[in-house]
């Protein structure tokens, strides 16, 4: 088989460059360009293997359409506005797009649905394949445990995040409620500051922490009056995500349009 052929939007971001090096090493797939804002002093450039610092062949553009034309698959863990921009070039030109990019609306989502009809999107909070199986296990957890169980979920990212609480930890409090038969935004409590009121019994409370160069920790908590279940997952560097990305370009490459998430690639199902 033919490597897949890989574009990543935003090369030298923290993301950009380890999903660039994870496409250069992989065996089943090959860099064919990168993108960065026209203002970038590094447009022009060879890129340089972000782990060993060789060059490449693969030139540095600002024309992301160009890039989208390319490439089998186009990889975006960029901005909201940049990524629905991306998404709606690659549905013209049916292009299959990874979306890592977290903080979009809902109207964003409505969007990449859109984009999705015309060529195959697989959009997910986190490609981590071991953060997947902890979206899966808390369902299930919180499907068994009932509300005697306070569900609190924790999560600390890098000072440079802006988003808060972060997409995954967004998205384990949505298969938290799924596994009770809620809906998040029914049942959520995302601030307390000063003097509040008591816990609410069934609601899905969120921490978030903010310091260094942590690359993601999750913590999902059922508190019961004499007992804790904690599921954790605590991500040491950013390869995990890049490595899940890219098992999904290589999964999605010639699939049929439409809009998957990471339970699709890992084959974890919906029960």
């Amino acid at each position: 088989m033919s490597q897949v052929k890989i574009g990543v939007i935003g090369c030298l971001g923290r993301m950009g460059k380890a999903l660039a090096a994870t496409a250069l090493d992989h065996n089943k797939t090959c860099l064919v360009g990168g993108t960065e804002t026209t203002d970038n002093p590094n447009i022009g450039a060879l890129i340089k293997h972000p782990r060993t610092g060789e060059k490449t062949d693969v030139t540095i553009t600002s024309d992301a359409e160009a890039l989208i034309k390319a490439a089998d698959v186009v990889m975006d863990f960029t901005c909201p506005t940049a990524t629905i921009m991306h998404a709606s070039i690659a549905a013209k030109h049916k292009t299959a797009i990874i979306i890592g990019t977290t903080g979009l609306s809902d109207s964003d989502e409505e969007k990449i649905s859109t984009a999705a009809k015309k060529t195959a999107v697989v959009y997910a909070s986190n490609f981590s394949t071991g953060v997947n199986l902890l979206f899966y296990l808390t369902r299930k957890a919180a499907r068994i445990l009932d509300d005697d169980y306070d569900i609190e979920i924790v999560e600390m990212h890098h000072r440079d995040k802006v988003d808060a609480p972060s997409g995954t930890a967004i998205s384990l409090g949505k298969e938290a409620a799924k596994g009770r038969g809620k809906k998040l935004e029914d049942i959520t409590e995302k601030t307390r500051d000063g003097i509040t009121s008591a816990r609410q019994k069934g609601t899905i409370g969120f921490a978030s922490l903010r310091g260094g160069n942590v690359a993601g920790e999750h913590t999902v908590s059922f508190n019961a009056d004499d007992e804790r279940i904690e599921l954790s997952h605590k991500a040491e560097n950013r390869e995990v995500f890049a490595r899940g990305a890219i098992k999904a370009a290589i999964w999605v490459h010639n699939r049929p349009t439409g809009l998957y998430n990471m339970a699709d690639v890992l084959e974890l199902g919906t029960e």
